[in-house]
């Protein structure tokens, strides 16, 4: 898998050094904006946000997929799922089926939940 590593320096170069192997790092960049921005079309990407502790104890299991992390800020901007869904040309239930992932993800039990835990860990911008 073809991840982007995203967050501040020290912390991606921490996560770097505890990869397994197999996880090929397509790209490094401070934020998730400029992650976007790279030109590499990751599967993934690793958030290295300086607020997770340095213990791991809330770091993700499981990074978010691009889509994911798109759903997630339209959650933030205050979308309902409908309105997600017409603006990324999805079904209802697509989303839906997102959004559990993303819960599942974050040990968030609903949408607000999950955007606070996002916006502490950097997954999504203010």
């Amino acid at each position: 898998m073809r991840f982007v590593l995203v967050g501040p320096p020290a912390r991606r170069q921490r996560l770097r050094a505890n990869l397994p192997e197999g996880i090929d790092v397509a790209g490094e960049a401070p934020t998730m904006g400029a992650a976007r921005a790279l030109a590499v079309d990751p599967d993934a990407y690793l958030v290295a946000a300086a607020a997770v502790p340095d213990d791991d104890a809330e770091a993700l299991v499981e990074a978010l997929t691009p889509r994911e992390t798109q759903v997630l800020e339209l959650v933030a901007d205050g979308l309902g799922n409908k309105a997600i869904a017409v603006r990324l040309g999805v079904s209802d239930e697509t989303v839906k089926f997102h959004l559990a992932s993303v819960f599942g993800k974050l040990g968030a039990s609903n949408r607000t939940d999950a955007v606070r835990q996002a916006l502490r860990r950097g997954l999504v911008p203010l």
